[in-house]
C-alpha cells in the first residue's frame, strides 16, 4: 500500500511537471505574438471575461484569436495546477498516516 500511493505521489508530481512545461510552451508561443504586436492587458483582464471583452478587445480586435488562446491556456493551466496540487497534499496527507517504519 505504501509503495502504491509514493508512486502516485511521484506519478502525480511527474504530471504536474509535465504539465507546467507544456504550458508554458504554449503560454509562451502566444505571448510572444502578443508583446510582437504591443498587444497589454493585466492580470484583472485574464480572470474576467466581461472586463476583457470591454477594455482590451476593442483596441486590439486583430489579435482577439491570440488573446483568447493566451488567457485560456493561462487558465487552464491554473486549474490543472490546482487540481495537481490538491492530489499530491491529499495523497500526502495519506503517506503520512501510513507509513511504515
Amino acid at each position: 500500500m505504501y509503495t502504491l500511493l509514493v508512486s502516485i505521489v511521484i506519478g502525480l508530481f511527474l504530471a504536474m511537471l509535465f504539465l507546467n512545461l507544456y504550458f508554458r510552451m504554449k503560454v509562451l508561443r502566444s505571448y510572444r505574438k502578443l508583446v510582437q504586436n504591443r498587444v497589454e492587458f493585466g492580470a484583472a483582464h485574464l480572470f474576467n471575461k466581461e472586463k476583457m471583452e470591454a477594455e482590451v478587445m476593442p483596441k486590439y480586435p486583430h489579435m482577439r484569436e491570440e488573446i483568447e488562446t493566451f488567457t485560456s491556456h493561462i487558465r487552464y493551466s491554473m486549474k490543472m495546477a490546482t487540481v495537481l496540487i490538491a492530489l499530491i497534499t491529499l495523497f500526502g496527507a495519506i503517506l503520512m498516516y501510513y507509513r511504515e517504519y
